[in-house]
Formats: structure tokens, sequence, C-alpha cells
């Protein structure tokens, strides 16, 4: 008898910490060729598949030239929301760049990321 409770205790416990689920539209989004010192802003959009809100911590970059900005309120059930990436374009070739996305969800820790290429205008950089 003392098993079955602890069991059930045990599952409702399990149950209850993964309730949250985030989803991203897209895990890898790619900012193709862009022009140096032009505008380097993308957005990752995610669902709360989950029963529970969603509470995004923290996002970390691996880098300084990648800088993201999380929501500041849980996400509901069902809902959908946004973390803004904004990469610096004063730095010409590819980039591959990751970012960690901490949240309570049952996936705990979910790397995303970005790449593409700056290039050069007609061979000349262009400065703002």
């Amino acid at each position: 008898m003392n098993v079955i409770k602890i069991m059930a205790v045990f599952l409702f416990v399990i149950t209850t910490v993964s309730a949250q689920e985030i989803q991203f539209k897209e895990e890898i989004i790619d900012f193709g060729r862009v022009a140096y010192g032009t505008e380097g802003n993308k957005v990752f959009e995610f669902t709360n598949v989950g029963s529970e809100p969603l509470v995004i911590k923290e996002v970390k970059s691996n880098c300084g030239c990648t800088v993201p900005r999380k929501p500041e309120k849980p996400i509901m059930p069902g809902k959908k929301s946004y973390i803004e990436v904004a990469y610096d374009t004063k730095r010409i070739g590819g980039f591959m760049k990751s970012l960690v996305v901490y949240s309570n969800s049952k996936e705990q820790r979910k790397v995303i990321k970005i790449k593409g290429f700056v290039e050069k205008i007609n061979n000349t950089v262009v400065s703002n």
C-alpha cells in the first residue's frame, strides 16, 4: 500500500515539474548574406505547448557580438512569444552563433543558433 502511495506522489511530482514545454518555430535562423553595417536583428518565435506557465529565466550568447532579449513575463499555455537577437554586422565573414535559453520547461536548457555571412558592398566597407 505504501509503495502505491509513493509511486503516486512520484508520478505527480514528475508531471508537475515537466508541465511546461517550449517549442521553437525555428531553432536555427539563417541571416543569409547581409551587407556590412546593416541591421542584424532577427526574432525566434516559440510557443508554450505545456499546461503550465513558461518562464524564460535567461538567454546567454557565446559572443559579445550577439545580444539576445527575452520576454520578461511568463508565457501562458498555448501562447506564443519571442526572443529577439541583435547581431553586430560590423564583422566581415561567415558566422554561426549559439544562444542558450534557460527556462522552467522540461528541457531546461535549449540551444538555438543564428548563422549568416556579412559581406562588403562593391568591395568597400560601408560605415555608419
